[in-house]
């Protein structure tokens, strides 16, 4: 005998008001091509600082074509991008969006974030078929866009924290950086937080590791850059692989949770460290329960975790896939799981939290 399930009433007015939900988020998503479009066409730069402006006076102040200047100049005051003088057809960029949108070193700076979340759309379809059996996806897999937009999305953030806020947080680190010190930064990427702690203790030594070599190629050449070759040794190699033991400190950045065995590579960070080191773990903004994350930047790393992290994690051995938003309570649990006996929060930012732990 079956059962038949009453429909709920439908609230017209509720309807209406998702609809248009729905219609902002597909412009937020079409958005984010227009801002990546008017970083590297140079529109935002172009338009800072620079007052009103027709389509043909930026089109011209950037070498691209005005028909598509116009466009874009109208969508981004759609989207409240730009500011639009509709008296005399004029465009310009607000002080506060140009910060946002221009200044590399602000931690408010976004076009990387824009950047990292097309990539990864862009390569959503290969992640809704692994999703059908269950498949990993590996970060290598990914397009340039991802590897680019990851960093520039990261390294404002590093920039104003690590040497500032976040390294001061722990026992006793700063001090052994400064004496001279041995590092190790695993999942380094491009290597913009081993380049950072490189060039603020110019007595400690650094080793960079990641297990995609493209990263790895392109941190030699920003360390080179930054005269810090020195210093610095970048490898290739994935968490499990072997290291030299007695460093002082292992930092990881957002790397952590798209580990594959996550248990074994903290297991590996206990064999590296010297008997009084001190691992770091900067990990996304996230509460311990489903309720803490569903806000703006949850949702975000959600997605990005559904997209990138989780697949990561898949493609790799034992494929725990703790997810971006994995939250203290897991963390610590993996982290004491391999053996280290003192865990704490160090440090915060609206989008990382930072742990100190020591064996």
């Amino acid at each position: 005998m079956t059962t038949m399930t009453q429909p709920a009433e439908l609230d017209p007015e509720k309807l209406e008001q998702f609809v248009f939900g729905a219609v902002r988020e597909v412009g937020a998503t079409l958005n984010a091509a227009l801002v990546v479009m008017g970083d590297k066409l140079g529109l935002y730069r172009a338009l800072a600082g620079a007052g009103d402006l027709t389509p043909i006076e930026l089109a011209e102040r950037t070498g691209a074509a005005e028909r598509y200047v116009r466009e874009w100049l109208n969508a981004q005051a759609a989207g409240g991008y730009v500011a639009y003088d509709p008296e005399n057809s004029t465009y310009s960029l607000p002080p506060e969006q140009a910060v946002a949108m221009t200044d590399s070193s602000s931690p408010a700076y976004l076009p990387g974030f824009f950047q990292l979340a097309l990539g990864t759309v862009i390569d959503s379809p290969r992640i809704t078929e692994a999703a059908r059996s269950g498949e990993g996806f590996g970060w290598h897999e990914h397009g340039h866009d991802v590897f680019d937009g990851c960093e520039r999305f990261f390294r404002p953030g590093y920039n104003a924290n690590l040497v500032a806020a976040w390294l001061p947080a722990l026992n006793g680190v700063v001090e052994k950086l400064e004496r001279g010190a041995r590092v190790a930064d695993l999942g380094c990427g491009h290597g913009s937080s081993t380049i950072l702690m490189a060039q603020a203790f110019p007595e400690s030594h650094f080793l960079g590791a990641d297990y995609h070599a493209g990263s790895i190629e392109t941190a030699r050449e920003r360390a080179a850059d930054a005269g810090v070759s020195d210093q610095v040794q970048f490898e290739v190699a994935d968490a499990a692989s072997e290291h030299d033991r007695g460093y002082d400190l292992v930092t990881m950045f957002d790397c952590l949770h798209d580990m594959g065995d996550p248990v074994g590579a903290a297991g590996r960070v206990r064999e590296m460290l010297a008997p009084d080191g001190t691992w770091m773990i900067v990990e996304p903004m996230a509460g311990d329960k489903v309720e803490d994350n569903l806000n703006p930047v949850g949702r975000a790393f959600y997605g990005f975790s559904t997209f990138l992290c989780t697949p990561a994690s898949l493609s790799q051995d034992v494929g725990l896939a703790l997810g971006a938003q994995a939250g203290e309570a897991k963390i610590k649990e993996v982290v004491e799981e391999a053996g280290f006996k003192r865990f704490r929060r160090a440090a915060e930012t609206p989008f990382n939290l930072v742990f100190e732990a020591r064996p």
